[in-house]
């Protein structure tokens, strides 16, 4: 019941902050919730959803190069630019974050509970999107590493 009550709430502040994407991802785990033997699919989104997540993204970012949109011309002009390096330097800082973040997490799993309530309130309230939370954890292990704390 209290998850029942947990993702209602987080509908209910999705809806305030109009976030579509919240809104279409809670009424998709209210609606597995309800499908009996949910708890494997669950597993299996819990354990695949993010790499799926961001394959889709992925996806969306090759679109243009398919398309010719953006060309291998683009991509070498990119590196002539202080903005491109920055662009490069910021995609390389990311990944290696999420990367940290994604080990914090399954060290630390009741920092999750944490990463999602920044996550929503970052997502429903400050136009955020809900890349967030590996990202946060990144950002979060190098935080714990500088001031030298340990996660257990």
């Amino acid at each position: 019941m209290e998850s029942w009550l947990f993702l209602l709430g987080i509908f209910i502040i999705a809806l305030m902050g109009k976030n579509q994407s919240l809104i279409i991802a809670t009424c998709v785990v209210l609606v597995i919730k309800i499908i009996p033997a949910s708890s494997k699919l669950f597993q299996l989104i819990g354990k695949q959803g993010i790499n799926w997540g961001v394959t889709i993204i992925s996806i969306a970012i090759l679109v243009p190069i398919a398309t010719g949109e953006i060309t291998f011309n683009d991509l070498l002009n990119s590196f002539k630019s202080p903005v491109g390096w920055i662009a490069v330097s910021c995609g390389v800082l990311v990944s290696l974050l999420s990367a940290r973040g994604v080990g914090l997490l399954a060290v630390s799993p009741e920092l999750t509970v944490a990463m999602v309530l920044g996550t929503i309130i970052g997502v429903s309230f400050f136009k955020g999107v809900a890349a967030g939370p590996i990202i946060a954890s990144g950002i979060a292990f190098v935080i714990m590493q500088v001031l030298q704390i340990q996660s257990k």
